[in-house]
């Protein structure tokens, strides 16, 4: 699985600065990190929505866009997936109220 998304977000990464005429990717980058971040907040209430009155097969297809569109952010702001991947395995075996009382305000 993980190799599937560090192909696609390499795919994704290359678009920057690319022709937005000729690619969807290359014009989420060209309208800005606010436009990029108002998309991925688009796609999570959708992927919301699905959840509560769509069918699993929908709800895949929203979290399918939510990730991709994730990853336009992610390569925006230069996080790579695997610094998400070491974030995620240094959380693993913790306590979920734990983790949050050692974030820093």
């Amino acid at each position: 699985m993980s190799a599937t998304i560090d192909e696609l977000y390499a795919v994704i990464a290359s678009r920057k600065g690319g022709d937005p005429e000729k690619s969807h990717t290359a014009k989420m980058f060209a309208r800005g990190r606010g436009k990029i971040a108002q998309k991925v907040g688009e796609e999570a209430v959708e992927t919301v929505i699905a959840a509560l009155a769509e069918t699993p097969d929908h709800v895949v297809a929203e979290s399918a866009d939510l990730l991709y569109h994730l990853m336009i952010l992610w390569a925006d702001i230069g996080i790579k997936p695997e610094q998400v991947w070491a974030e995620l395995e240094r959380r693993k075996g913790v306590s979920g109220i734990e983790e949050k009382k050692s974030r820093k305000k």
